[in-house]
């Protein structure tokens, strides 16, 4: 084994370890090992930032903008709207829920996917009185069972191809994919619906906001005081006092005399006789008590309900992963100044955390109570990265389906389809015509992109060819070689996507796919047969990250929202993971023989 060969093996394993650990964020531990890579002169300076103009983030770029504004048209909610009607047994709810979320995720990104259906997932579950936990995680797991079917249906399928088109100067297809992709996602579907659920905790621990109070108990923590006339805080504006509070106290109301406003303007001045509605543990309401000369009028008598009006609405929202929130604290994002939002509850895992709220480092997965004006309230949402949940406030009621960005998704992916076009071209194309028909400003242009994701593939795909100009895939693939010679091809195939399906669950399945793709072409060469097999196999394995929340987004959107636990995943994504293997080893061979 040559020096650089040492080198990067160690670079490879300690980003593994960076990725599991979870505490830096998938693309900054991506930055670091190309950084360390360049540093070790197995990358050359020059060229270390190639990966940021490779087709495949081109191509993930495009996918990111256009499944935004196919999810923002409104094409998918008839069909919401249709479940919500028929879908009453436990096993057609689940059935409808994750084959709509497997059909969306074959032409969007399955975080789109998941965004779209969630509010709809939510609200069907306290309609039939069923836990959230039941139908979440097969919501997740169908947008991942759906990615497998097309190359636009999830970043791993575009680098594999990718690699297929760096190897043998011909990518895989639009729909090369969806022989082997689509048996696998039926029979995933159904073994979900009608066995998988099962498995699932019956935890009621995600409800919606019509039952906010059993899990965030906001009434314990709302107190009433009074602006005292030797306060120093008369004619000092609202935010001036919540300062005190240092991000640990909402004034979800005031009252002024005779009237009476909620989550009133951090701008308001304020006067003397002003009746403060503040929600704080009892910590951190001492301090502004007695550092702003307040009078306590005790516990205030309000409900959920009396929070919100016509002008302001109550929104559970998620935490999706690359918001804003992320690794930050509710005090350092000064969510009451800047975005209007008061924090009343958060809940990690299920379980709600009520004391120092304004301290607590927040993550993605984390469901929040928010206060704030009805109408600013969606853009702040967007702006800080949150997805609201399903409830009274958000609305799932008709809206007008326009039909611009699903005709013109349509027409890049015939272009594509068609041979006529390669992705990166075809679908930049359609970004701009959407920009062109102002279907698409440019603010959503850019909101779209899944930033985290791009930087992460832009970074590792130099790595990756590190790897092959080093020789590091053909002293990786020496083992599956070897055990090729004493059993059948099928069992390297298999074993292939078993070790690509273990490494997906612990980091990001892009990453993955970059990392085991030329593994996959080394193994084939070795073995004097074709690389389309080992593609595929790579391709189904980088996207099947069912046994742990870390390995995808979706499956970490939905941890907080549906309550569940770190080993909870395994439960249903083990037998997943076996039933995938039984049926995508024999479909490929089939398919794709050697």
């Amino acid at each position: 084994m040559t020096l650089a060969q040492s080198l990067l093996f160690g670079i490879l394993g300690a980003t593994l370890v960076l990725f599991a650990w979870g505490r830096l964020r998938y693309d900054a531990v991506a930055v670091l090992a190309l950084l360390a890579a360049v540093l070790a002169g197995i990358v050359p300076a020059d060229t270390a930032f190639s990966g940021f103009g490779h087709p495949a983030v081109i191509t993930v770029a495009a996918i990111l903008i256009l499944s935004r504004a196919v999810r923002d048209s409104g094409i998918v909610e008839p069909a919401g709207r249709l479940l919500r009607a028929v879908a009453q047994q436990p096993h057609t709810q689940v059935l409808a829920l994750t084959g709509l979320a497997a059909v969306c995720s074959a032409f969007m990104n399955n975080i789109g996917a998941l965004a779209l259906i969630l509010p709809i997932a939510l609200h069907s579950a306290h309609l039939a009185k069923r836990p959230p936990s039941q139908l979440l995680m097969p919501l997740s797991f169908g947008t991942l069972l759906g990615g497998l079917t097309t190359l636009i249906g999830t970043p791993p399928n575009i680098i594999v191809a990718s690699a297929r088109m760096a190897e043998t100067g011909e990518p895989f297809a639009m729909f090369d994919f969806a022989p082997v992709g689509i048996g696998v996602a039926v029979v995933g579907v159904l073994f979900i619906s009608f066995v998988g659920w099962r498995f699932l905790p019956a935890r009621e621990s995600g409800e919606a906001i019509e039952d906010a109070r059993n899990l965030f108990h906001i009434e314990d923590y709302i107190t009433e005081v009074r602006l005292q006339e030797d306060s120093p805080f008369v004619g000092r504006r609202l935010i001036d006092l919540e300062a005190l509070g240092e991000g640990d106290v909402a004034v979800v109301a005031l009252v002024r005399r005779k009237d009476r406003m909620l989550a009133p303007s951090g701008y308001l001045r304020l006067q003397a006789g002003d009746i403060l509605i503040l929600e704080a543990d009892p910590v951190a309401l001492q301090k502004v008590v007695d550092e702003g000369q307040l009078d306590s009028l005790g516990a205030a008598k309000m409900s959920v309900e009396s929070l919100r009006s016509e002008r302001v609405m109550l929104s559970e929202v998620v935490i999706a992963p690359g918001s804003r929130l992320e690794g930050r604290t509710a005090q350092s994002m000064r969510l009451h100044a800047r975005f209007g939002l008061n924090l009343l509850g958060l809940a990690r895992q299920g379980a709600p955390i009520t004391e120092r709220l304004g301290r607590i480092r927040l993550a993605a997965g984390d469901v929040l109570l928010l206060q704030g004006e009805r109408e600013p309230m969606s853009e702040s949402l967007a702006t800080l990265g949150c997805m609201p949940l399903a409830g009274r406030d958000i609305s799932l009621g008709r809206r007008e389906v326009r039909w611009t960005a699903p005709l013109v998704f349509a027409i890049g992916i015939a272009l594509v389809a068609g041979g006529l076009m390669p992705p990166q071209i075809a679908f930049t194309a359609a970004v701009i015509g959407l920009v062109l028909t102002r279907e698409l400003n440019t603010r959503d242009f850019y909101d779209s992109i899944e930033w985290p994701v791009i930087i992460l593939l832009g970074a590792l795909i130099p790595v990756g060819v590190a790897m092959e100009t080093t020789g590091a895939t053909q002293i990786i693939a020496a083992p599956l070689l070897i055990l090729g010679d004493h059993v059948p091809a099928w069992v390297v195939l298999a074993c292939l996507m078993i070790v690509t399906m273990l490494l997906s669950d612990i980091m990001n399945n892009a990453a993955t796919a970059v990392i085991m793709a030329p593994l996959a072409i080394a193994i084939a060469k070795g073995s004097g047969v074709s690389i389309d097999p080992f593609l595929m196999a790579v391709a189904v394995g980088a996207s099947s990250t069912y046994l742990t929340p870390i390995g995808h987004q979706s499956n970490l959107l939905v941890m907080g929202p549906g309550g569940y636990r770190f080993g909870d995943y395994w439960r249903m994504g083990l037998p997943l993971d076996i039933l995938i293997v039984a049926v995508a080893v024999p479909l490929i061979l089939a398919v794709w023989p050697f």
